[in-house]
Order: C-alpha cells, then sequence, then structure tokens
C-alpha cells in the first residue's frame, strides 16, 4: 500500500508512505486511496511530507483523489518538499488545494 490513515478530529489524514508519486505508481496511489477516503470525516488531509517527487501522472492521481472525494468533502495537503510545491506553484494546482507546511499547521488551520 502506497498510503496509510488514520483520523484527527474532525479530519482522515492520509500519509504517503512511497518517495514518490510517479507514472509507476499513480494508479496503485489513486486505488489506496480510494480506499483510505471510502468513508470518514469529510477532510482528508494528504501528507506528502516524506515524497520526493511527483510527475504529472501523480499530479493528475493527486486531482483525482480530490474529485472521487466529492463536493460534500475536501483534499488538503501538507508537508510539501521543495520540489513538490514547485510542481504545485508552476501548474497552478496551489490555487485548487489548499496547502500547510506541515498535518499540524493542517489541522490547526
Amino acid at each position: 500500500m502506497s498510503v496509510a490513515s488514520q483520523d484527527s478530529g474532525a479530519a482522515r489524514i492520509v500519509t504517503v508512505t512511497e518517495p514518490r508519486i510517479d507514472a509507476a505508481l499513480a494508479i496503485r496511489f489513486k486505488d489506496d486511496m480510494r480506499a483510505a477516503t471510502r468513508d470518514g470525516p469529510d477532510r482528508v488531509i494528504l501528507d506528502l511530507a516524506g515524497v520526493e517527487f511527483v510527475d504529472s501522472s501523480g499530479l493528475g492521481a493527486i486531482v483525482a483523489s480530490m474529485k472521487q472525494l466529492g463536493a460534500n468533502r475536501r483534499l488538503d495537503l501538507a508537508g510539501l518538499t521543495p520540489l513538490v510545491e514547485k510542481v504545485f506553484r508552476l501548474t497552478r494546482m496551489d490555487a485548487v488545494f489548499r496547502i500547510y507546511n506541515s498535518v499540524d499547521t493542517a489541522l490547526a488551520g
């Protein structure tokens, strides 16, 4: 499995356990996210602190995970490394997601 999850108050924290989300892992990531977020709180925080690289397939998988949550649930991102943050900024996906420095900051926000 490429993710691990736990609930914290009114949020489910999903932590990516792989250092990359790329074409080789994108489909498994989407499946794992669907399983981890099938039910539970309306807010999901995706902890990307351990992810060093995201390519366009990985970015698409993260967007697909947001869409599969539906209109009444929210996917926030936390702990982006500089390279991953740059991908989100260059593709303007930083305007689509709420991005926090850490899971703790996301939980406080």
